[in-house]
């Protein structure tokens, strides 16, 4: 018995738990609704689309048409019956028989949901429904369903219910649809137990984005209001609903519902603002005999909404007496502080004139200090070039001596044995200062990516896309990239960049020119960026 206490406790623990953040969803849904109403009318126009396609058969416009109206008997209800009235029209000029049969019957279920009960008996008195039992007793149990709420002739309910028991007799027993129906049968011939065990498991086995979750939620509702769990039905009436939203189901009784039952909560400003949703969903979809179902209630909900505003507004008046006598007391305490705050007005001012001078002092000091920072930085950045620079130097220059002395005494030689037509071929060949040419551009380069590792990505970084610089697989630099790698290096003058290079004066230009207008950034700021180019290594 203290177990059964406990799990008792817990659920309604849970419940009440829940129920606040089910309401929040609703409220962020009911926001989302012109969202959802926006993704049904891109569907429509997706699929309105398709009859302008060239040379449809009638077979293609008739199934475009059915799809319309799947999407519109739920949305829009006068527009469903105009596309089912095409297909009336192409089954009569196809002479397909069936077609015209289920064409009609669906078309009678349109009629019983307007409101439209003559048309719509009199499609159902002049079909021969044998050849579509299912959907012809559907439309039957259709018709006097809503025709009995309609004119609250309850004689009207048995023959709704023989149809019903005539549809499940031809339903396939494991469809989700028979299992609707017959739960709806065991509703309303008072087996409630039973009818809430069937649509639970429905309810388990179902998504929420089915197109059915909302009925069966509503249908749930209905057998937990019956029992008296208004909790329960309150919740699963917010299923529904959010259900209704995601489908933009305009055509629905969740809400309309959900607000009756706030309003005998008295939770009149949900009961008001659910009605409001429910009057413009049934106004869209024109569904008559909802709308005459919401007449009865949007009066008394409001008139309590009415009432509940006047007590608040007399509660205000209240309120704003209230507030200007200690409104009153209030100005008198402001007058006593304002008094106490101009004996420290000037003692303030002057710590705030203390304050901002030391304020511009401190960003002085940060500025001198930054600047510092930035020579340091950049004292660093030349001494560590200075000394690589200054060893290769040296270095080359001994190499390059040696090269000299063996070539000298290698001409040597040849004067010596007077070999003067060998020594002029050597003097006439230029080779060896090609080579050395290269090897000069070849230790530069070493040397410069040495210390700038990220020269060549950050200058492409520069460059449009489609004009960044490749290096071939045997090179360091390339020619273009050389003449930048002088100029972050400070070297800026063309004529020094051609001596060093070995090209015209011209062609530097060219360079220059060339690649400034292939430049990612301002053209007039390019090469300023490439002296920035490259990050310094740190360890040499």
């Amino acid at each position: 018995m203290k177990k059964l206490f406990i799990l008792i406790v817990i659920s309604l623990c849970s419940t009440l738990y829940a129920y606040p953040q089910l309401r929040n969803t609703l409220d962020e849904f009911i926001k989302k609704r012109e969202y959802y109403d926006s993704q049904k009318e891109s569907r429509l126009l997706e699929i309105k689309r398709m009859l302008s396609l060239p040379n449809l058969s009638h077979e293609q416009i008739f199934d475009i048409n059915q799809k319309l109206y799947e999407e519109y008997k739920k949305y829009i209800i006068d527009s469903a019956i105009y596309y089912i009235r095409q297909n009336v029209l192409i089954a009569d000029e196809c002479k397909d028989t069936v077609k015209m049969t289920e064409t009609l019957l669906y078309l009678s279920q349109l009629y019983s949901s307007a409101g439209m009960y003559l048309e719509a008996q009199n499609i159902l008195n002049s079909i021969d429904g044998r050849r579509c039992l299912p959907l012809y007793y559907q439309s039957q149990s259709h018709f006097y369903n809503y025709y009995a709420q309609s004119n609250n002739q309850h004689n009207y309910f048995s023959i709704n219910e023989s149809y019903r028991d005539s549809t499940l007799l031809v339903l396939d027993k494991n469809s989700l649809q028979y299992r609707i129906i017959y739960a709806e049968k065991l509703m309303y011939t008072g087996r409630s137990d039973t009818a809430s065990i069937c649509l639970s498991n429905i309810f388990q086995d179902i998504s929420d984005i089915d197109p059915q979750y909302g009925l069966v939620s509503y249908l749930l509702s209905v057998i937990y209001r019956w029992q008296g769990n208004i909790e329960q039905e309150k919740k699963h009436l917010m299923l529904s609903s959010i259900a209704d939203i995601k489908n933009s189901s305009k055509d629905n009784a969740s809400m309309q519902r959900l607000a009756l039952l706030c309003y005998e909560q008295e939770e009149y400003d949900y009961a008001y603002k659910y009605l409001r949703i429910a009057v413009d969903d049934i106004v869209f979809c024109n569904v008559k005999f909802r709308t005459i179902e919401l007449y009865s209630i949007y009066a008394i909900i409001d008139e309590a909404y009415v009432k509940k505003e006047l007590r608040e507004k007399s509660q205000l008046k209240k309120s704003t007496i209230i507030i200007s006598f200690l409104s009153l007391l209030l100005i008198a305490a402001i007058v006593y502080v304002i008094k106490q705050l101009k004996y420290l007005s000037k003692t303030r001012k002057e710590i705030i004139a203390i304050n901002v001078n030391l304020q511009e002092l401190n960003q002085n000091l940060s500025e001198a200090n930054e600047k510092q920072h930035r020579t340091n930085i950049s004292l660093m950045e030349a001494n560590q070039v200075k000394e690589i620079y200054i060893a290769q130097f040296f270095d080359l220059c001994s190499a390059y001596i040696d090269k000299m002395e063996e070539y000298r005494k290698g001409l040597n030689k040849l004067v010596v044995s007077r070999q003067h037509e060998a020594l002029s071929k050597v003097l006439r060949d230029t080779t060896f200062a090609d080579d050395e040419r290269e090897k000069l551009y070849a230790t530069f380069d070493t040397i410069f990516l040495s210390l700038y590792p990220t020269f060549i990505d950050d200058f492409n970084a520069l460059l449009v896309s489609e004009e960044k610089i490749i290096v071939k697989k045997d090179e360091r630099l390339n020619t273009e990239l050389r003449v930048f790698a002088l100029i972050r290096l400070g070297i800026t003058d063309s004529v020094k960049i051609a001596s060093f290079l070995r090209y015209s004066l011209s062609t530097i230009y060219n360079y220059r020119t060339k690649t400034r207008n292939k430049a990612a950034v301002p053209r007039d700021k390019f090469e300023e960026m490439v002296m920035k180019a490259g990050t310094v290594r740190q360890e040499v």
